[in-house]
C-alpha cells in the first residue's frame, strides 16, 4: 500500500468534518490518522467563516447579538448540524441511565429526547450569549472567539481519536477514526493549536494571551471529561460522541473567551 500524501489527510478532514466540497480519495486507517491530525485546520476554516459572517453583519450595522447568532449558525451549516445532533444524541444516551447497549440504541434513533433537547438549547444559548459578549467588547475579540472556539472543537476530535480510545460500535465514523492518532501526534497538535491561539490573543493584548490559552486548555479538559465518561458508559466512542465532544469544547472555549 502506498503512503498517503498531506492532501489525503486534508481531504479526509474537510470531507468528513465539513460540507466543503472535497473529494475524499482514500478511506483507510492511515488516511484517517492524517485526517484527524488535520482536523484543527478544518476547524480553523469553519471558524474563519463564522467570524467573517459575524463581522459583515457588524459592519452593516447589526448589533452584537445578531452577529453572534450568525457566527453560531455558520458551524452548524458547514457541518449540516451533525455535531449538534451528536451532542443531543449523546445527552439522550447518557441521560437514559440504561446499559451501554440500550443507550447506544437510543442514540441511533432519529428522534431527539428531552435530555437532548435541553442540552441542545442550553449549549446554543451559551454559545450565542458568549459570542455576543465578545463582539460587544470589540469586533476583533468576537472574531477571535469564533475562530478559536471552532478550532478547539476539532482539536478535541484529534485528541479523542488517539491510540487507546476504543470504538463503541464496529461500524460508523467512530469506528473509522477511533485509535488512529498516535498520542505523540495528538500532543503536538494540542501544543500547536494552543500556541496559535496565544499568538492570536497577543494581537488583542497581554491579558488576551492568557485568556485564549486558558480557553483552549479548559475546552480540552471539558471534552476529555466527557470522553472518559462516555467511554465508561458506552464502552468507547461513536460518531455522536465525537459531535458531543466538539460542541462541548466549542461552548467551553466561548464561555472562557467571553469573561473579563
Amino acid at each position: 500500500m502506498t503512503g498517503t500524501s498531506p492532501l489525503d489527510g486534508l481531504r479526509f478532514a474537510f470531507g468528513t468534518l465539513t460540507v466543503i466540497p472535497v473529494r475524499v480519495t482514500r478511506w483507510d486507517r492511515r488516511a484517517a490518522r492524517d485526517g484527524m491530525l488535520c482536523a484543527p485546520l478544518a476547524g480553523l476554516a469553519v471558524g474563519v467563516g463564522a467570524a467573517g459572517l459575524g463581522l459583515v453583519l457588524l459592519f452593516l450595522g447589526a448589533g452584537a447579538p445578531l452577529a453572534a447568532v450568525a457566527s453560531v449558525a455558520v458551524p452548524a451549516a458547514l457541518t449540516r448540524g451533525l455535531h449538534l445532533d451528536g451532542l443531543a444524541d449523546t445527552a439522550d444516551g447518557l441521560g437514559s441511565g440504561k446499559p451501554a447497549e440500550d443507550a447506544l440504541r437510543i442514540m441511533k434513533q432519529s428522534d431527539i429526547g428531552p435530555f437532548g433537547v435541553i442540552t441542545l438549547v442550553l449549549a446554543l444559548l451559551a454559545q450565542v450569549a458568549a459570542l455576543a459578549q465578545a463582539y460587544d467588547a470589540s469586533w476583533a475579540r468576537g472574531a477571535c472567539a469564533a475562530a478559536v472556539s471552532a478550532t478547539c472543537a476539532r482539536l478535541a476530535l484529534t485528541l479523542a481519536a488517539r491510540t487507546g480510545v476504543p470504538a463503541a460500535r464496529p461500524e460508523g465514523l467512530g469506528a473509522a477514526v477511533a485509535g488512529v492518532v498516535p498520542v505523540r501526534g495528538a500532543v503536538i497538535a494540542a501544543v500547536a493549536v494552543t500556541g496559535a491561539a496565544a499568538a492570536a490573543g497577543a494581537v488583542l493584548g497581554p491579558y488576551d494571551v492568557i485568556r485564549t490559552v486558558l480557553a483552549v486548555v479548559l475546552a480540552l479538559v471539558a471534552a476529555e471529561a466527557l470522553l472518559r465518561h462516555c467511554t465508561r458508559r458506552f464502552g468507547g466512542v461513536t460518531g455522536d460522541v465525537f459531535g458531543g465532544l466538539a460542541e462541548t469544547a466549542a461552548t467551553t472555549a466561548l464561555v472562557v473567551l467571553s469573561l473579563g
